[in-house]
C-alpha cells in the first residue's frame, strides 16, 4: 500500500470510528428523548456527524440504505463524484453495496473520468466503511493525482539519469582499458587520453547541473535575494562562453539597455544565462551571432538570448524545459550537453518570481527570454560602469 493509501486508512479509520461514537451516543440518548431506537429515522444522519464530515479535507460520501447520497463534502461534488443525491462512480457504489451486506470495511483505488482543473483522469484511494445499523455507508475517497504524477517524474528521472551516467563511465572505462592495450603506441595513448578527457568533462558537467537542479527544483523562493546587476551577470555568462563560441567563430553580442538590477541571486542568475547562451552556440552553425539584450519592462527586467541557429519544431516548444529532453539528441551528446540546462533555466525563474518563454521558427533561429522581477518595483536603468562595453 503506497504512503498516501496508509495515511488515507489511518485518517479513515479514526474517522469512521469517531462516527460510530457519535451514532452509538445518539442511539443511546435518542429513546430518552424521543422515542425507541427500532423507529430512528434511518434518513437522517446521527447528531454530529455532519459537522465531522465538514472538516475532512477529502472527499467524503454518506450513503442511506436506498444507495441515495445523505451528505457529501464539496470535494466530492467538485470531482464529479456525486451530482443531486446519487453516487456518480459506478465502481463506489458496487464497493457501497458489498460493504452494506457484509460489514467489512473495503480499500481500493479507482480512476474516475469526469475530471476537476482539467485533468482528464482523476485517481482516488479509496476507503469505503459501514456507518451505524440502519444500512448507511461511509465512503472516503482521496485525490492521488498529482502525487502519482510526480512519483512518475521521478522515476522518470532516476532512469535518464541512470542512462545519462552509464555513457561517460561506461566510455571512460572502455578508453582505459585501450590505453593500456595501447601502452607501446604513444600517438594512440595521446588521442585516447584526449577522448577520455572529453568524456570526464561531460560526466563533470552532468554532475554540476544535477547539483544546481536539485538545489532549485523545489520552486522555493531565494532564501536571501539581494540586488544583482544584469550588465555584471551578462558579462560573467558571456566570459563562461567565449571558448565555447569561439571553437565555431561564433560572435556574443550583448545589447540593450544598461544599469538594470534585479532582485535575487547572482550565482543562480549567471548560471541561468551561461546555460541559455550555451544553448544556442550549440544549436547554432558557425559564423553566425548570438545576441544577448536587456530591456526594462514595467516591474520587470527582460533579458533575451537570440541565436541564428536550427529552430525548434512547433511540436516541440511545450517540452522544451523537460529535463533531459533534446530537440536534435545527437547533436546535444556531441557538443556535450546534458539536457538539463533548459529546466534549470525555469527552475531559477521560478525560483526568482520570474518565468522564462521562447520564440522560435525552424531554420530561423530561436529567442529565449527571462523575465525577472526588478529591483526596488521598478526596472530604471541607472549610471554604472557597465562590463557590456568590454563585452561587445
Amino acid at each position: 500500500m503506497s504512503e498516501m493509501a496508509m495515511s488515507l486508512a489511518a485518517l479513515a479509520g479514526f474517522m469512521v470510528g469517531a462516527l460510530a461514537v457519535l451514532f452509538y451516543r445518539n442511539q443511546i440518548e435518542a429513546p430518552s428523548r424521543t422515542q425507541p431506537a427500532g423507529d430512528a429515522d434511518t434518513g437522517s444522519l446521527p447528531q454530529g456527524v455532519a459537522s465531522v464530515l465538514a472538516v475532512l479535507p477529502s472527499s467524503a460520501v454518506v450513503l442511506d440504505a436506498e444507495d441515495r447520497v445523505l451528505r457529501a463534502s464539496s470535494a466530492a461534488r467538485a470531482f464529479g463524484l456525486v451530482k443531486g443525491d446519487r453516487l456518480m462512480a459506478a465502481e463506489l457504489l458496487a464497493l457501497a453495496r458489498q460493504v452494506r451486506r457484509d460489514g467489512e470495511i473495503r480499500e481500493t483505488e479507482i480512476d474516475v473520468a469526469g475530471h476537476k482543473f482539467g485533468q482528464e483522469i482523476t485517481n482516488f484511494a479509496v476507503r469505503v466503511a459501514p456507518l451505524g445499523s440502519h444500512g448507511q455507508v461511509l465512503v472516503l475517497a482521496e485525490d492521488q493525482t498529482e502525487r502519482r504524477r510526480v512519483e512518475a517524474v521521478r522515476r522518470d528521472f532516476v532512469a535518464n539519469v541512470s542512462h545519462e551516467l552509464k555513457t561517460p563511465v561506461g566510455a571512460l572505462s572502455l578508453l582505459a582499458e585501450t590505453i593500456q592495450d595501447a601502452a607501446d603506441d604513444p600517438e594512440a595513448v595521446t588521442r585516447f587520453a584526449g577522448r577520455m578527457q572529453h568524456e570526464a568533462a561531460r560526466l563533470t558537467y552532468l554532475v554540476q547541473d544535477l547539483i544546481t537542479l536539485s538545489r532549485i527544483q523545489g520552486a522555493e523562493p531565494i532564501p536571501t535575494p539581494g540586488q544583482v546587476d544584469i550588465d555584471q551577470a551578462v558579462h560573467d555568462a558571456i566570459d563562461h562562453c567565449n571558448t565555447r563560441a569561439g571553437a565555431k567563430d561564433i560572435t556574443l553580442v550583448a545589447g540593450g539597455a544598461e544599469g538594470l538590477r534585479v532582485w535575487g541571486d547572482d550565482e543562480l542568475l549567471v548560471t541561468a544565462l551561461r546555460n541559455l547562451i550555451d544553448n544556442a552556440v550549440a544549436y547554432s552553425p558557425e559564423h553566425t551571432r548570438v545576441v544577448v539584450s536587456v530591456r526594462p519592462a514595467g516591474d520587470s527586467v527582460e533579458i533575451s538570448v537570440s541565436d541564428q541557429g536550427i529552430g525548434i519544431p512547433e511540436e516541440s516548444l511545450e517540452r522544451i524545459f523537460e529535463r533531459f529532453f533534446r530537440v536534435d539528441a545527437a547533436r546535444s551528446r556531441a557538443t556535450g550537453g546534458t539536457g538539463l540546462g533548459l529546466a534549470i533555466v525555469k527552475h531559477v525563474a521560478m525560483a526568482h518570481a520570474g518565468e522564462v518563454s521562447v520564440w522560435s521558427k525552424e531554420g530561423s533561429g530561436s529567442t529565449f527570454t527571462l523575465r525577472l522581477p526588478a529591483f526596488g518595483g521598478t526596472a530604471i536603468a541607472v549610471p554604472s560602469t557597465s562590463p557590456l562595453e568590454a563585452a561587445r
